[in-house]
């Protein structure tokens, strides 16, 4: 007498063929007969279904791989119901066994059964996926997906304030196509509504600026300079940027969001069904109100500042108001103070412009308005930074 293991279980054998079960339950049962090495008929009875057959045929495959049959026969006639998933791993399992260049055979199966199979095509089972396993990228893989995705962007971001300066030109052509009501809005919207915050935001930093310089500056008996410092820095630099900071935040994603959800309802096609241009009819109002409140706000920004620079002058360096007052007009020049106003126009066309293309480029639900807005933030802090830098070389060789 001699024995193998078939899926894990050892089954005995004598010179004639045997039938053993292999698997059995209530639904399925799953039976083997033949020798090692030699033919083998598998009997399959019962309901083979999804939810069912995995097991079996995954103890199966690894029973036969151990016995090596010279021919595998499988008896269907006990199947009283087989589902397209029973039918597609059977056919799978005739692939592989073909692929081992082992005979296979399919017998005495019923009307029903065979229709089932039918249904199936072998030969696509056989073949690999469309869609390759995913592997994880390379850091190089990475970095180029990255950078074309950046390149992209970029390229979508430029052609938009093509079309968007295109627009405006043509509001500026024809003043009366402008929705001056909408401009008015937004203007209070993103204007004197973000008043308090500005504001609030340019008075602390022109205190702690004032406050980190004197440290250094007091030492060497260089109080009066506390007013020159924080003048060039809020006025030249970061009452711009972050004014710009301020806006981008609280009204660009305001922009983006409130395009993104007409995007996600379907009402900018509406608008173009209805002849409406959606740059002109949506974008326009939006940017000319942002270049027109964000330089106020700038200046709005400085006043704060540099009264944040004062309270810390009189309250702690012994400096009068009309000292720190003069220092300052004496360091600022009317230069800084156009260049600081023609920067934040800049700013408030890409923040704006960049709102609204994030926004018309939303696409999906409730998610894809939510990561419009976030990338409209984004985007506009990178390009006002970008700007900023390019602002301080060319105002530097233009001064």
């Amino acid at each position: 007498m001699n024995g193998y293991v078939l899926g894990g279980r050892s089954y005995y054998y004598f010179l004639v063929p045997r039938r053993k079960t292999i698997r059995q339950r209530n639904d399925y049962t799953v039976t083997v007969e033949g020798q090692k090495g030699c033919d083998i008929t598998l009997f399959i009875s019962g309901r083979i279904v999804l939810e069912n057959i995995d097991e079996a045929m995954s103890e199966i495959r690894l029973g036969l791989e151990e016995v090596t049959p010279a021919k595998l026969t499988v008896d269907l006639s006990g199947i009283d119901y087989l589902d397209t998933a029973g039918a597609m791993i059977l056919l799978q399992m005739e692939s592989e066994t073909h692929a081992r260049s082992i005979p296979f055979e399919f017998v005495r199966m019923a009307k029903k059964t065979k229709g089932i199979m039918n249904l199936l095509d072998s030969k696509t089972i056989a073949d690999p996926p469309l869609m390759p396993k995913s592997k994880t990228p390379g850091i190089f893989e990475q970095v180029g997906v990255a950078s074309l995705a950046l390149f992209s962007d970029i390229v979508l971001i430029v052609t938009f304030l093509g079309e968007l300066l295109f627009a405006l030109a043509h509001c500026v052509m024809h003043p009366r196509s402008v929705r001056w009501g909408d401009v008015l809005f937004y203007m209070k919207r993103a204007g004197v509504e973000g008043l308090p915050i500005v504001g609030l935001i340019s008075l602390l930093l022109g205190l702690i600026i004032a406050f980190m310089s004197s440290l250094q500056l007091r030492q060497f008996g260089g109080n009066i300079f506390v007013a020159s410092l924080v003048g060039v820095a809020i006025v030249k630099e970061l009452g711009p940027i972050m004014t710009a900071v301020v806006v981008a935040g609280r009204s660009g994603s305001a922009f983006a969001a409130e395009i993104g959800t007409m995007m996600v309802n379907e009402e900018v096609d509406a608008l173009v069904t209805m002849g409406f241009e959606p740059i002109r009819f949506l974008a326009v109002p939006k940017v000319i109100a942002a270049m027109v409140v964000v330089p106020v706000l700038t200046l709005y920004a400085d006043l704060f500042g540099i009264g944040g620079g004062l309270i810390v002058g009189v309250a702690g360096l012994d400096l009068t108001v009309f000292s720190f007052v003069r220092q300052i007009h004496k360091t600022i020049k009317v230069f800084d103070i156009v260049s600081s106003l023609v920067k934040s126009v800049v700013f408030a066309m890409l923040i704006a412009g960049i709102a609204c293309q994030r926004g018309f480029q939303t696409r999906g639900g409730a998610n894809a308005v939510g990561a419009s807005t976030t990338a409209a933030v984004v985007s506009a802090i990178f390009f006002i930074v970008v700007a900023d830098s390019a602002f301080a070389i060319i105002l530097h060789y233009i001064k």
